[in-house]
């Protein structure tokens, strides 16, 4: 009898274990062929989202000085992330921060609000890539504090070549796998939504590459001596030389990042980079066993860049390369985006830039829904997807969702079966004259869910230096209306406010009604709901809602000028202004070059547009002024660009700031370069640093400066140059444009006869150039732009990693057009001799 029990004990408990191991079948595996597939049934997986560093580093510190608790800045953003479909996550810890010299973890608060994270994750159903590695310091933007551990000890190069520096990650390892997460009672290795292991962020190997391979098969074991059985990856673009010897180790996949547009230029980049992102190629196809590895992209971002279109056409380019894992870096925590301080060259936030924030999401469904590998056919259209630079729009059109980065004039694919709607701006089924994003989701038959953001009102460079004190992005909670055309739920309508606090009730008749931030409910007019705030809706709950507060103080302008008008041609200023009453009044007084002066009242165009017409005797040759006054209903003004309180007709009046353009004489001249002026404006390329210069100079005349390039140790056939926005220069002279018909370049060399090479990009991506020479002495050398031919541009600024293309030619043909050019490009060098070579440029202008 006590046999036939034992024997029915091992009986249930190998039946149970076989249920649980089919029960927790919910992880990822590499096949053979380097696949990831999901374990409950063998399908492909893909993975799409952001890192995000709250539990750590500066970013810890930015939201704590806020007054936010971490806890509740994680909540907001995490929600904020579903809002936006992303399904995964990834970051490398900062191992600076939870760990000794020797490896010891350390059970402190980086770690609990890490393992907070990955709770909060869990609940919205997004999967994570842990890295446990970082070798960074936890100081950037401020300095690094010294924390004591084997980072901090041995450095990202001694990691990773030190005997002592092994044993030390291979401890810290062990115990990071090890560690249960209090928050949800599970290892990482038993959190079935913690997919793999990335055994380091961005290692750059020195040595000899059997040491590089032992490093990591170390590592590997080291994690996998604690129950670890999940994939686990290896970076291999940060360390290309190396690449053979990282493919040896016992690894399921490699890791890359993209940086198209390179990092911190401390400005926003204009134009169009969609030539940057047209193709991943990787170089690593030849190593044996890498084809039989899986691709994931750990970090990506177009740096600098604010047009909301990049996420879309990486997206397409990441699948067209066969990865599939792809994470953003890094989405900007919402207590601190206000200034983005946390790394200056990226900002993402759906609340701070909602445009971006939605192509993101677009890029989301992209990643998702295009094949593995496939081949685009279009790098602005593809499948259910689009991308309009000149719109700044990007777009997804499915029979049951539609998005949009901005508005749009196109119809849903099929308006009976649309579900999901998600935008910034207008469509054909949503009118808004805000400028938050807004969503609005099917719950049943004839209810739908709507959420709407505030506006955000953009006031200053967000890539420019930052502080905690400068506001680039400010916050305004508007009252704006809102019309939806939507056949399930019809014109006539109830909405109900569903977030906490919001008890707006109304009924619309025609579809039309003014609405405020917050989600809502909408109730076609004889439908019955019984849905309540609290019921759940996918990875949501209907009366979710998450948003800064209104931040936006007082009357603010943003215009930039033109830098030239031409003569006796009606002018348009647009500008848009922030913080109006209903009341208030707004005007241009302008004074020209003959002293004339003229006050021109301004129209609204939408809710924040304004534009007034310059009429054409005002435009006279030389400078015109003017400023932007705001005479509030109670009496007060404020004058732009100073923002000055005050009465600007007062005898006292100090403000003496203006706008300013200058006026070109007919048959003028169209500079559309100038060394001094453009000396912000310039992307570089310059293949040794080390021995290449770029300096501004000064030669016939101290007070102008000259752009120089040198090449003090080329190699054969090498080259130096660069790329200018130059649309600024002709928005103002479009009229005149049709005149032109030289491009002049004034420069000199060091070389007679030095080769160069001008030419003009589209905002299209076609580049016309034409071969030219300099000698000694300035010379103004004529180009007919009649004779520019079809070339291949340089991508600029340097894509990074280093392996990715340096040129792009569009495999589209056209002809050239004046009035679509936007930028300059120059390049020396292309000779077969060895000798130091130089350029001099002054400025380059068309006549």
């Amino acid at each position: 009898m006590i046999l036939n029990k034992q024997y029915l004990f091992i009986l249930i408990f190998i039946l149970m274990s076989g249920f649980v191991r089919a029960q927790n079948k919910q992880g990822i595996y590499v096949d053979a062929k380097g696949v990831i597939r999901w374990e409950k049934n063998d399908q492909e997986a893909a993975f799409f989202g952001t890192n995000y560093t709250a539990p750590f580093a500066y970013g810890n510190r930015a939201i704590l000085k806020t007054g936010i608790t971490a806890e509740q800045a994680i909540k907001d953003d995490v929600y904020h992330f579903s809002r936006l479909g992303l399904d995964a996550f990834r970051v490398h810890v900062w191992d600076t921060e939870i760990s000794d010299s020797l490896g010891n973890l350390l059970n402190n608060e980086h770690l609990r609000l890490f393992d907070f994270l990955l709770a909060e994750l869990k609940k919205r159903k997004i999967k994570t890539l842990v890295t446990p590695i970082a070798f960074w310091g936890n100081g950037y933007p401020e300095k690094d504090e010294r924390t004591g551990s084997f980072s901090s000890k041995y450095g990202k190069h001694d990691a990773l070549i030190n005997e002592a520096a092994f044993k030390a990650q291979e401890n810290y390892l062990k115990q990071f796998f090890k560690h249960k997460n209090p928050y949800t009672g599970l290892t990482y290795q038993q959190d079935a939504d913690i997919l793999a292991t990335e055994v380091n962020n961005e290692p750059q190997h020195s040595g000899a590459p059997g040491r590089t391979t032992e490093y990591i098969n170390r590592m590997v074991n080291a994690i996998k001596s604690t129950g670890w059985t999940k994939p686990v990856f290896y970076n291999i673009s940060e360390s290309p030389k190396y690449a053979a010897a990282i493919v040896k180790a016992d690894v399921q996949g490699h890791s890359f990042q993209w940086y198209p547009t390179g990092l911190v230029a401390g400005h926003t980049l204009k134009g169009n980079f969609l030539p940057n992102v047209a193709a991943y190629p990787i170089p690593f196809d030849t190593i044996p066993n890498f084809a039989n590895r899986a691709k994931v992209v750990y970090e990506f971002d177009a740096g600098d860049v604010m047009t909301p279109i990049m996420y879309p056409a990486m997206a397409k380019s990441f699948r067209a390369a066969g990865f599939q894992w792809a994470t953003q870096f890094a989405y900007d925590p919402m207590a601190t985006a206000y200034a983005n301080t946390e790394y200056q060259t990226h900002y993402l936030n759906l609340a701070y830039t909602p445009s971006k924030a939605i192509s993101l999401l677009i890029a989301s469904k992209a990643f998702h829904q295009l094949p593995r590998s496939f081949k685009p056919d279009s790098e602005t259209s593809f499948s259910a997807f689009k991308l309009d630079y000149k719109k700044a729009l990007s777009e997804m059109n499915t029979a049951d969702a539609f998005y949009y980065s901005n508005s749009t004039v196109s119809k849903p694919v099929n308006a009976q079966k649309l579900q999901h709607i998600a935008g910034v701006g207008s469509s054909p089924v949503v009118q808004y004259q805000g400028n938050g994003a807004y969503f609005i989701d099917q719950v049943a038959n004839g209810i739908w869910r709507l959420e709407v953001m505030p506006d955000a009102i953009p006031v200053d460079d967000p890539f420019a230096k930052a502080s905690p004190q400068k506001m680039v992005t400010q916050i305004d909670w508007k009252n704006s209306a809102m019309d939806i055309h939507l056949e399930d739920l019809g014109r006539a309508f109830e909405i109900k406010g569903l977030n906490t606090g919001n008890q707006y009730t109304a009924q619309t008749k025609t579809g039309r009604f003014n609405i405020s931030p917050g989600s809502y409910l909408l109730i076609k007019k004889g439908v019955k709901s019984l849905w309540k705030a609290k019921d759940a809706y996918q990875n949501i709950f209907l009366g979710d809602f998450v948003a800064p507060k209104a931040s936006l103080k007082g009357v603010f302008v943003k215009h930039q000028s033109l830098k030239t008008a031409s003569e006796n041609v009606d002018l348009e200023l647009k500008m848009e202004i922030f913080g109006l009453h209903q009341k208030d009044s707004v005007y241009v007084e302008l004074n020209n070059a003959l002293g004339q002066w003229k006050s021109i009242g301004l129209k609204q165009i939408d809710s924040y547009q304004f534009s007034a017409i310059v009429p054409a005797e005002m435009l006279k040759p030389g400078l015109l002024n003017y400023q932007v006054m705001v005479h509030q209903a109670d009496g007060k003004y404020r004058t732009f660009p100073g923002n000055v309180i005050g009465n600007p007709y007062a005898w006292d009046k100090l403000e003496t700031e203006s706008y300013q353009t200058y006026v070109a004489a007919k048959n003028a001249h169209l500079e559309i370069f100038n060394s001094e002026q453009d000396r912000n404006n310039i992307n570089i390329y310059n293949p040794d640093w080390k021995n290449n210069k770029m300096e501004f100079t000064s030669n016939e005349n101290p007070l102008n400066l000259e752009l120089k390039l040198s090449m003090n140790a080329p190699e054969k056939a090498a080259i130096m140059g660069f790329q200018s926005f130059i649309k600024d220069y002709l928005l103002g002279r479009m009229t005149d444009l049709s005149g032109m018909s030289t491009l002049v370049i004034r420069m000199k060399s060091n070389l007679k006869n030095a080769k160069v090479k001008v030419g003009l990009i589209d905002a299209d991506a076609h580049f016309f150039s034409k071969e030219i020479s300099a000698d000694p002495d300035f010379r103004e050398i004529e180009i007919p732009l009649n004779q520019l031919k079809a070339d291949q541009q340089l991508l600029l600024p340097r894509p990074y990693p280093g392996f990715l293309p340096l040129y792009y030619q569009s495999p589209t043909k056209a002809s050239f057009d004046l009035n679509l050019i936007e930028k300059l490009e120059v390049t020396f060098g292309y000779s077969d001799k060895i000798q130091p070579v130089n350029l001099t440029i002054s400025s380059v202008y068309f006549k």
